[in-house]
């Protein structure tokens, strides 16, 4: 009796869409905003200018994230998925921001208020063609 086999392409072909829907699965989408220095003060580490990555990809928590505080120095991957104006999003560009403030209470007011994520010029710039107010991202911890 022959048993019927996947050809290895098609197996490799399934176990990568398959690790593709596991990926996404675990990513929330929300909406981001940026802003702007002076960043000083933080909710999280006040005046310290240690706390800003060298790369400046830093970002203030909203409120479905803050959880009173614990967000703090937690890392995210952060891609932008759409907006308001074709073309507005990098595409395939996912950055790594560190947070280190609480939106609502931010130094500098966001370009849109009640937003996920308010990222950095530089983090925002990275992930955007396009000037806008804000955009629609998928984001993981």
């Amino acid at each position: 009796m022959q048993t019927q086999q996947w050809p290895v392409f098609q197996l490799v072909s399934y176990l990568l869409l398959l690790s593709q829907l596991v990926y996404f699965s675990d990513a929330d989408v929300g909406t981001a905003a940026q802003y702007s220095p002076p960043y000083l003060p933080t909710a999280c580490y006040a005046d310290d200018q240690t706390q800003f990555p060298s790369s400046n990809l830093f970002a203030a928590a909203g409120d479905g994230i803050w959880d009173n505080g614990a967000s703090c120095g937690r890392q995210y991957l952060v891609r932008c998925i759409s907006a308001s104006q074709n073309g507005t999003c990098v595409e395939d560009q996912t950055i790594q921001v560190k947070i280190v403030d609480y939106a609502p209470t931010a130094q500098s007011p966001p370009s849109t208020q009640s937003t996920t994520i308010v990222l950095s010029e530089t983090a925002f710039g990275a992930i955007t063609n396009i000037a806008v107010d804000s955009i629609n991202i998928e984001f993981q911890q």
